[in-house]
């Protein structure tokens, strides 16, 4: 092996020691535990996001709802459709400007939030961390996305 090579190789990461790979993986645990639990719902996680966040504000445009999820209109438009032909949201233009699309829950959409409940506390249960801890954790995580975006 020549002195390059070796070089190269020592300057590798550790993967162990990667906070992005730690982070990847938390979320990768996260979808893994929330998926049997949404499943009873006919949910994916992505979707189940879209809906907590029209439980807490309806009405939303697609822009703003984009914005709130981090997701681009790519991602969000068929995962908005598939939510549409489920019964669960409606999207309408926008009577004051038309190149706005509204999100409202339907009446089935906004019954699974009492149906979904149980999913919180579960993923709480498992996590296993007092809530002040996740709350630190929480804006720590948000601090490193942020500052990511904003170098972008």
């Amino acid at each position: 092996m020549n002195a390059n090579a070796a070089d190269t190789e020592r300057d590798l990461p550790d993967i162990g020691k990667m906070l992005c790979f730690s982070i990847y993986s938390a979320g990768h645990a996260f979808n893994q535990l929330y998926r049997p639990l949404l499943a009873d719902f006919g949910l994916t996680y992505p979707q189940y996001l879209v809906l907590v966040s029209l439980w807490s504000r309806d009405g939303r445009t697609v822009k703003e709802l984009g914005e709130a999820l981090f997701l681009d209109s790519s991602t969000l438009t068929p995962l908005l459709k598939r939510l549409e032909s489920a019964g669960l949201v409606t999207r309408t233009r926008n009577r004051q400007d038309e190149r706005q699309v509204l999100l409202n829950l339907t009446a089935e959409g906004q019954a699974l939030k009492v149906r979904t409940a149980p999913v919180s506390k579960c993923i709480s249960e498992v996590v296993g961390i007092d809530a002040e801890t996740a709350q630190k954790i929480k804006v720590a995580i948000e601090a490193i996305r942020d500052a990511i975006y904003k170098r972008a």
